[in-house]
């Protein structure tokens, strides 16, 4: 009894994991964009750059099932119109999972749009936009993802701004048995990004670029249940968080796929009951 209980909690040991950005050499790998990705500052700062004739981007070198996630990433300054620094969890193959942190450019002195997305078993279309109450260009600001097995919760600078819930029970998929690896990149998509695609990119302003330091992450890399593990419970939203969350929702979200009938005209997504 005593040997199983050793190799129990042994396993348990292995299956939980808190990494911190020692170096960004430990935990990730520079994927695209033929030099204009790189690792400086000791593996402290990581910069991915676009020019016109590339952008760039890296990948996790591990791949997580569940977890709480942070980074902090200093986005293209000046006008940034018509670039998409994307930022996000992914697993691979026609039915993936995926949890997206996506920053649209825009002209100098006007607003970014922080764009969310969750698909699940290859099914997306799940946005809501938010405005942020910051300039993300001129400093680094924490991002964060909190994935468990009952909701998904993303953060900035700790200030909750979108819950996206489990509800298999409705009949919807939810991200609970795919692996994901983190991905970020920098790249052109004028063709929709800024007013749906009016504003093309100034390449007099290239390269663009976007930094990213302080990753940090307790994550599971078995598919086991992580309840136990001490990140679990910082996805729930007790009553500061919650009143954070609606201050955010009321003052900056600019658009949320549950609200829109238009695009739905058959009925909003069954989650959005939930």
């Amino acid at each position: 009894m005593e040997l199983f209980i050793s190799f129990l909690l042994m396993s348990l040991a292995l299956s939980f994991s808190h990494l911190v950005s020692a170096s960004f050499h430990d935990h990730f790998d520079i994927t695209w964009g033929n030099g204009r990705a790189n690792i400086l500052n000791n593996g402290k700062l990581l910069n991915v750059s676009l020019d016109q004739t590339s952008g760039s981007g890296f990948q996790s070198k591990r791949e997580f099932l569940f977890g709480k996630i942070d980074m902090r990433i200093k986005l293209v300054a000046g006008n940034s119109a018509g670039t998409v620094t994307a930022y996000y969890l992914s697993s691979q193959g026609d039915t993936h999972d995926e949890i997206d942190f996506e920053f649209l450019g825009n002209l100098s002195g006007e607003p970014y749009i922080m764009h969310t997305n969750v698909f699940s078993q290859g099914k997306g279309n799940r946005e809501q936009q938010f405005y942020l109450w910051f300039d993300p260009t001129a400093d680094f600001h924490k991002y964060s993802v909190t994935w468990n097995p009952h909701q998904i919760l993303f953060s900035v600078d700790g200030i909750p701004v979108r819950v996206f819930k489990n509800s298999e029970h409705l009949g919807v998929p939810y991200p609970n048995n795919q692996s994901m690896r983190i991905y970020s990149s920098l790249w052109n998509a004028d063709d929709w990004a800024t007013r749906g695609g009016a504003v093309k990119i100034d390449w007099s302003k290239a390269p663009f670029v976007a930094s990213y330091r302080n990753f940090n992450a307790r994550t599971c890399s078995r598919s086991i249940d992580c309840s136990t593990n001490s990140w679990h419970s910082e996805a729930a939203l007790d009553s500061t968080k919650q009143q954070k969350l609606q201050w955010a929702r009321k003052n900056y979200m600019i658009y949320d796929y549950c609200s829109d009938t238009k695009r739905f005209p058959q009925g909003l997504p069954a989650e959005c009951t939930h």
